[in-house]
């Protein structure tokens, strides 16, 4: 069974955000993992915004379960600066600059790589499994 999603997406095309997580949700279900999909779509939405949004570029989306039942999400876009993090105490009435905080909170590993000329940004769940 494939247990692979791979999108490539435009720059700047915030709608797209929707479609990744209708997408993402099927493949879970279809992969019997449908009990990460809240999380990973939470997750999901705030890294492909956060490259679509931030980088004037497109973005590469990639999902894969693994053997050993861990969900790995990638968002690569083409800006080689690393992300930051709001820490500041008037962050909790931001309108935005909480995603990552909300991608540490919850999935169960991250980080970020550079590759090429830009950088992955990724984010594992394991399942109840484990």
């Amino acid at each position: 069974m494939n247990r692979r999603l791979h999108l490539a997406l435009e720059a700047a095309d915030l709608v797209a955000v929707g479609a990744v997580r209708h997408r993402l949700r099927a493949a879970l279900g279809h992969w019997g993992v449908p009990e990460l999909a809240d999380t990973a779509e939470l997750l999901t939405s705030e890294l492909v915004t956060n490259a679509l949004q931030h980088t004037g570029r497109g973005a590469v989306f990639d999902a894969v379960l693994t053997g050993d039942q861990r969900l790995r999400i990638e968002v690569q876009d083409g800006e080689a600066g690393l992300p930051g993090r709001r820490r500041d105490p008037d962050a909790e009435y931001a309108t935005s600059g909480r995603g990552l905080m909300l991608v540490e909170a919850l999935a169960d590993s991250w980080g970020v790589q550079l590759r090429g000329d830009g950088k992955v940004t990724w984010f594992e769940l394991a399942t109840a499994e484990l």
